[in-house]
């Protein structure tokens, strides 16, 4: 009864740290555990199915790259192993942590904890740990990668690789990245401008567009801890919910291309959840696309 912990992106120039907490059942065994750094994609994405689904508990503890910037790495650890830890009731009598430092050691676990270099190889709970942590951060930078396509987060999942400063120097820096990690630190020193603070002012654009357009600025950045809207207009008792894309040039597709089914889904919920406060108003989604210039608005109506 063992809860085994170990950690993904360290290291990364971008996207969020994430620690894995697993108690695997003693009764059923799961075999050819091991570090996620050496299984395929394809057996860590397998792994992961038959640990959530079999394991007596598991948690994920998250830092994304702003919390990360503003508390530093050493607490960033600190932090998502205890988000993780937290998410475990299952019984154990036992932490190994993977490495050589207690990230628990100032929680009233501390004293539990061993920590051991190559825990992930050695502990199969510590493994499993490792591969739910891998599996979810490769997704979500796989997820990232339909709002920012140039950087290749996808294939790269935010390391520092040669194709990932190449985007960098051309694109420049993206709310993903760690700002306080001396590559990027660099980057923001030699591009200028964030994507962040190009797309506030696209948002600033956009609006004195609708504005011209007869539209009423309700809202800019409503945002709850699931989902966010990034302008709430409204013209001829219509409430629109406006999604604004820029692409700095339209090799990877124009704003309108970042607009995933997915993407779709997440708009509908915010717009829904907005809603709630006005239940009998008519709403759209809507979607603007700009580059140099302004581009087309594609409506899509709420079902």
């Amino acid at each position: 009864m063992i809860l085994g912990i170990d950690e993904v992106g360290r290291g990364p120039w971008a996207g969020p740290l994430v620690i894995g907490a697993v108690v695997l059942d003693p009764a059923y065994t799961i075999e050819g555990l091991t570090d996620s750094k050496k299984l395929s994609a394809a057996r860590r994405e397998r792994f992961d199915a038959e640990i959530r689904e079999h394991a007596l508990g598991f948690g994920l503890g998250w830092v994304h790259a702003e919390e990360l910037d503003e508390i530093g790495l050493s607490q960033a650890l600190r932090v998502a192993t205890i988000r993780a830890v937290e998410q475990v009731s299952a019984p154990y009598h036992e932490i190994i942590i993977d490495g050589t430092q207690n990230f628990l050691s100032e929680t009233a676990k501390g004293s539990y904890v061993t920590v051991l270099k190559k825990a992930d190889l050695l502990i199969p709970s510590v493994s499993a740990a490792s591969i739910i942590a891998k599996v979810a951060r490769d997704k979500f930078m796989e997820e990232q990668a339909a709002t920012y396509p140039e950087y290749g987060f996808a294939s790269h999942v935010g390391y520092g690789t040669a194709a990932h400063k190449a985007a960098i120097d051309t694109h420049g820096v993206t709310p993903l990245h760690r700002t306080s990690f001396a590559p990027i630190k660099l980057a923001l020193a030699t591009t200028g401008k964030t994507t962040k603070q190009k797309g506030d002012a696209g948002e600033d654009r956009v609006s004195e567009y609708l504005q011209a357009e007869g539209y009423e600025i309700i809202a800019r950045n409503w945002r709850t801890k699931w989902c966010e809207i990034d302008i709430v207009a409204s013209k001829n008792d219509i409430v629109y919910f406006v999604e604004v894309k820029y692409r700095k040039d339209s090799s990877y597709g124009d704003g309108l291309a970042a607009i995933t089914p997915d993407k779709q889904r997440r708009m509908h919920f915010a717009a829904e959840l907005y809603l709630q406060k006005y239940p009998n108003k008519d709403a759209r989604l809507a979607v603007v696309a700009l580059s140099d210039e302004l581009g087309e608005v594609l409506f899509l109506e709420i079902e």
